[in-house]
This record gives structure tokens, C-alpha cells and sequence, in this order.
């Protein structure tokens, strides 16, 4: 079964920028983005997801692409937004965007697919249902 998610941003998470992410032309590194990223996919689930035992699960990224629209500046006031804009039965796309808060411009945009990883069986495995009833609950789906 999948399901098609929200289209509307619910989370989104303040970034500070530190001094060692800017290089030298006064713009963060493009590497650094997806820290960011990382750094919002984790605050996600933690919002989204609170019964998991991450000694039993991990969520793992299978693939991930990433728009690049306009420089972000060591003094720049970001975000990162995050949603899950599908559900299947062993994957979930998440869509990120980096946005100047100021201004509300998405600076970069990012898509990735993750899985769920049994870390006891060690081999992937279907999202529980109280992950998808959780996820759909806070993307706004009945």
C-alpha cells in the first residue's frame, strides 16, 4: 500500500550556521547542506515517531538528490523544512528544503528514499503500522 502525504511543511527546524561550515568566499560548503539535512530528517522522526527502539530499527537512506538554487552566507538565517510526501510499504520519500527564514527563499531542495533496517535480523523490513498511523497523523492524512 502507499500513500501520498500532505503537501504542506509541518516541520521545520532552525539552523545554525557555524563558523567552520562557511568557506573561504563566505558561503557554506555544499557538503554541509546535508548535514542540515540530516540533522532535520533526525529531528523528524524523533517528533514524529517517539514509540521506537532505535537499538532494534534504523532508518537508512537508499537514495538521495539534491537541487541547488542559490548560496547560502555564513550570516544567512535558515531552516530546514521536512515532510514525508509518500509511504510505501518499505520505503518512505521525504522531501527537505533549506529556506532563508527572512526572506522564505528555498536556497536548496532535497528528495531522498529511506528503509527501515532491522538491526537484530539484519535485513530491511516493513514499516510498522504505528510508524505509518503516526506519520499520517502528523501529515494531516485520515
Amino acid at each position: 500500500m502507499t500513500q501520498e502525504v500532505n503537501k504542506d511543511y509541518r516541520h521545520v527546524l532552525p539552523i545554525q550556521i557555524r563558523f567552520n561550515d562557511v568557506d573561504k568566499f563566505g558561503h557554506v560548503n555544499n557538503t554541509i547542506y546535508f548535514q542540515f539535512y540530516d540533522t532535520a530528517k533526525t529531528e523528524y522522526f524523533a517528533n514524529v515517531c517517539q514509540n521506537v527502539d532505535w537499538e532494534r530499527v534504523a532508518i537508512v537512506v537508499v537514495k538521495i538528490e539534491s537541487e541547488f538554487f542559490s548560496q547560502i552566507k555564513g550570516d544567512d538565517h535558515i531552516a530546514a523544512r521536512t515532510r514525508a510526501v509518500k509511504v510505501g510499504n518499505k520505503s518512505l520519500h521525504l522531501e527537505q528544503d533549506i529556506i532563508d527564514v527572512d526572506t522564505h527563499e528555498v536556497k536548496c531542495r532535497c528528495f531522498s528514499i529511506m528503509v527501515l533496517y532491522d538491526l537484530v535480523n539484519h535485513q530491511s523490513m516493513a514499516f510498522p503500522d504505528n510508524w505509518r498511523h503516526d506519520i499520517y497523523q502528523y501529515e494531516g492524512l485520515e
